[in-house]
């Protein structure tokens, strides 16, 4: 758990807000975690929680039933969430980048009809960009939607989808036009579409009640009045999600390694060797010190990155980096935390275990960090105007 983390919120009601999470994730998160990773069960009972509770659309305008938070608030809350239980905090990540396309690209009208009831907390998004023939290379898609009279037809599989056959709408990246980032659109579309189907769970190394499925598209008929933004938008609206959905997955990297390191810090002063507590030797003592530093570091730059973005200013490239940052600290920090308890390490009784695992799959999603490498330098080399 994070509970020990000092943090400095913008107003007093971030902080009763931060205080509201960790009592949830205490009562309602962590004691459920294990028993559910292992079963590899979705906790769908969790996110109505959540929802009741308000955490579910923080980000968004109080004016359609968000929590009109700024989003270095959001990520904090996020952090202790997966902190608890990384697949919750993925699965509220996901959910909150499935909101932002209505939500920044939508008319008024679309975000007067369907805003409300995506942040209200009774429905889960999914947002559908991957493919199983281009991952990080999105603009590559090759799933399509032809206009037909007052709908879209959509076929073709979207692949790696969180919350795919669980979730109750699904923003679509399908092409629309030619070859390319200019012939994408965005689509949203309720799960109960005809045509619209999840394939079998992946199995995954971790994070198993974060459910991961192929979404199947098969003559799929999606309403003319759920294309969001205009036909050809589609590739601005991914790019601008994946900037915020970044920051999201940052977030849970800290909350994890945060709860690694708490529970090497706690075993390191219990264990004892040599009649004395492990935790006394300098060699130890000294990799915890390291993995404290670079936590606080990875907070400090999604923070920092969070800031730029409520302050209007372009922040893409500080979200590549904190991305990439926290997202290798959490898998050297989850690391070093199964070497601290040695032998206990590496069997299920403990967690760490199950962190380290989780650690992997956040320096893949939402683009992997070779990509946010590849972000990060166009950045710094291309030419000034």
């Amino acid at each position: 758990m994070t509970s020990t983390v000092e943090r400095v919120l913008p107003t007093a009601e971030a902080y009763e807000l931060l205080d509201l999470t960790r009592e949830l994730a205490a009562a309602e998160l962590a004691p459920l975690a294990a028993e559910y990773e292992h079963a590899k069960r979705f906790p769908r009972e969790v996110f109505r929680t959540l929802g009741k509770a308000g955490l579910l659309g923080l980000a968004y305008p109080e004016e359609y039933g968000g929590g009109g938070q700024p989003y270095e608030v959001y990520l904090q809350v996020l952090e202790e969430l997966a902190g608890a239980w990384t697949s919750v905090g993925i699965g509220v990540s996901v959910h909150t980048l499935s909101c932002h396309p209505v939500a920044r690209f939508g008319s008024v009208e679309q975000r007067d009809r369907w805003l409300p009831e995506l942040l209200g907390g009774e429905l889960l998004g999914a947002y559908c960009l991957s493919e199983p023939g281009s991952g990080s290379d999105a603009a590559a898609l090759t799933s399509r939607a032809v206009r037909d009279g007052d709908t879209y037809v959509v076929n073709g599989t979207k692949a790696w989808i969180t919350h795919g056959g669980v979730a109750d709408f699904y923003n679509l990246l399908v092409r629309t036009g030619a070859d390319g980032p200019r012939g994408i659109s965005c689509l949203l579309a309720d799960a109960e579409t005809p045509g619209l189907t999840a394939a079998a769970p992946e199995r995954k190394m971790g994070a198993n009640s974060s459910t991961t499925a192929q979404i199947l598209l098969q003559d799929a008929r999606v309403p003319a009045d759920r294309l969001i933004g205009a036909e050809g938008q589609g590739f601005e609206i991914a790019m601008s999600a994946l900037d915020s959905g970044r920051l999201g997955i940052a977030a849970c990297a800290v909350g994890l390694a945060q709860a690694a390191l708490d529970a090497a810090v706690e075993y390191a002063g219990q264990r004892k060797q040599f009649g004395q507590p492990i935790g006394s030797f300098q060699g130890l003592s000294f990799m915890l010190a390291d993995m404290a530093t670079s936590i606080v570091a990875a907070r400090a730059l999604y923070l920092d990155a969070a800031r730029l973005r409520d302050a209007g200013r372009p922040f893409a490239t500080r979200a590549a980096m904190a991305k990439l940052f926290a997202t290798d600290m959490a898998m050297k920090v989850t690391t070093d935390a199964v070497q601290v308890f040695g032998g206990y390490g590496y069997v299920e009784d403990f967690p760490v275990e199950r962190y380290m695992r989780e650690a992997k799959v956040l320096q893949i999603v939402e683009g992997t960090n070779q990509i946010q490498r590849v972000v990060i330098g166009r950045s710094l080399l291309k030419p000034s105007s």
